[in-house]
Formats: structure tokens, sequence, C-alpha cells
């Protein structure tokens, strides 16, 4: 990145998230002078090991950006507590542009709902892997035992991953292992789903505007706005916590249909508009200085 930035000089590098690229790139910009945008800004734990890599990632690339893109008021409180020496902007969240942008390419949903409820599961959380992966394939086994719903497991193209999933469920009745999927294909399975049970970040943001109740597998997360909000809860990887959750959730029809109501705690899928005017109008402001220097 830094040999091609110095090359061709860019006014402005752009990252989203809190990976190692993206880390990368935000590195690379600050070594070649170039300002740094991020997409995503503020997101916190507070927990260096949780999630980890990602919760020390964020925060070196909050610290190095001109521009920040907060999604919620309580990511920019964050990065106002850390006196981050970028603008800090509420945006809302990009992910929910594009959930609601993909629903709209999706066909009508069935209205036939079957009699068993249907449960999408993911996980891949480094912090989980071992006893997290383990434990989670266990509940989801003793929940299938049970008849209580229908599982459908989407692996991770992570082989470490879907490893844990093949080895403790491919012969279990109730539960089907599902290949990687497409966004699409993603959101098309969930949107059709009645729970949803996942340590991803993503589907934190996308559940809520599906409509679509959430069980969090982890013990803490930096999008706390969906539990405050009631789409979701926070339940960890415990398999007997799994369980009892699962199953209060799915007798408790009153509190089903509660979390079932579409919520935008991340946005309102206007996030990409403003973070392209803040860019214009951040661009002219430069222009104007240069022009009066």
């Amino acid at each position: 990145m830094a040999p091609i930035l110095i090359e061709h000089g860019p006014d402005l590098l752009i990252v989203q998230g809190d990976t190692s690229s993206a880390l990368g790139g935000a590195l690379a910009a600050a070594s070649a002078s170039v300002p740094v945008a991020h997409v995503e800004a503020g997101l916190r734990t507070h927990d260096p090991s949780l999630p980890w890599p990602e919760e020390e990632y964020r925060t070196a690339i909050d610290a190095i950006a001109e521009l920040l893109f907060a999604p919620t008021e309580v990511s920019a409180a964050n990065l106002k507590a850390e006196k981050v020496p970028g603008e800090i902007h509420v945006t809302g969240n990009t992910a929910v542009d594009a959930v609601l942008d993909a629903i709209a390419l999706l066909p009508l949903p069935s209205a036939v709902r079957g009699m068993v409820p249907r449960i999408v599961v993911t996980c891949h959380r480094r912090e989980s892997w071992r006893e997290g992966l383990e434990s989670i394939a266990a509940a989801i086994g003793d929940l299938a035992a049970e008849g209580i719903a229908r599982f459908e497991v989407v692996l991770h193209p992570n082989i470490h991953v879907a490893e844990h999933m093949w080895r403790m469920l491919i012969d279990r009745p109730g539960v089907t292992l599902i290949d990687p999927l497409s966004h699409l294909e993603l959101l098309k399975l969930m949107r059709d789903a009645d729970l949803v049970l996942s340590d991803s970040g993503g589907i934190q943001e996308e559940a809520p505007a599906l409509g679509l109740p959430l069980l969090v597998l982890r013990d803490n997360t930096e999008r706390p706005e969906g539990i405050a909000a009631g789409c979701a809860r926070l339940i960890g990887t415990d398999r007997n916590r799994i369980v009892a959750e699962v199953r209060s959730l799915l007798s408790d029809r009153a509190g089903l249909a509660d979390m079932s109501r579409p919520s935008f705690p991340y946005g309102d899928g206007r996030a990409a508009q403003r973070i392209s005017s803040i860019i214009q109008g951040w661009f002219e402001q430069k222009a104007l200085t240069r022009l009066l220097a």
C-alpha cells in the first residue's frame, strides 16, 4: 500500500471496519502523509482481548484518522472520551444501507410459516475458538435432540471453525450444515428464519433491520445499541446458558414478538449519503484554506 500511495498521491484514503487490511491501509497512509477517513469508527468493548485483535486494530486506526464516521452516538462518545484528534461525525452504519438495498432484491417471503421454528446459526470469533466453538456446537446438538427447532448452521470459510461444526453436528437430526453463503443468500436465509444465534458484528447490525430476534454468542460486544433496543440479547458461549436462553425465548411468544419488530439502532440506511456529503465538504474546506493561504 505505501508505495502505491506514494506513487499516486491520493488526497484521502478511506478504510472501513477493523480488519488487518484496514489497519494496514491506515498505517500505510500515515507513512505516506495521506489523510485517513475511517468508516465505522468508535466501536469499543474496552477490552483488548474481546474481540482480539479487532479492538486494538480499530483503536489504532481511530488514533490517526482525520475523518471519523461513527455509526452511533455511543461510538462517537467513545471517540470523544479518547480525545482523538480527527473530526467526529455520526452517520449511521453503511451495513444498514447495504442490507436495505439487498432486501429490495429478494423475492417476497412465503406467507406460510412452518410449525417448527427455524434457527440460523453462525459463529467464527477468534476468542471462541476451541472451547467456545465446542460449547456452541454442543448446545445446538442438545436443542436439536429435543426437537425444539430446526437449525441451519452456516459454515465459516475458515476451516478451523467449520471443522468443529462438521465433527459435532454432521449426523444430528434437525441440523443442516450449509456451505458459506453470499451476502444476499445469507440475508434471505435470515429473513425467512424465526431466530438467529451469532457472534458476528455484521449480523448484529443486520438482524434488527430484518426484524429477526438475535441471541449474541459473545460475552461482550462493541455494538451495545441492539441490546439496549431490546432486539438482541447477549448470552455468551456457555452450553447450558445457550440451551436455557433458546428454550426461554421460544416459549415466550410475547417476548419473541417484541424482538421481531424491525428496528434501526445502527442507522436509517442513509449513512453513505452522509459520508459522501461530509467528505465533499471536507475537500471544499481544504481547497478554500489553500486559496486563502
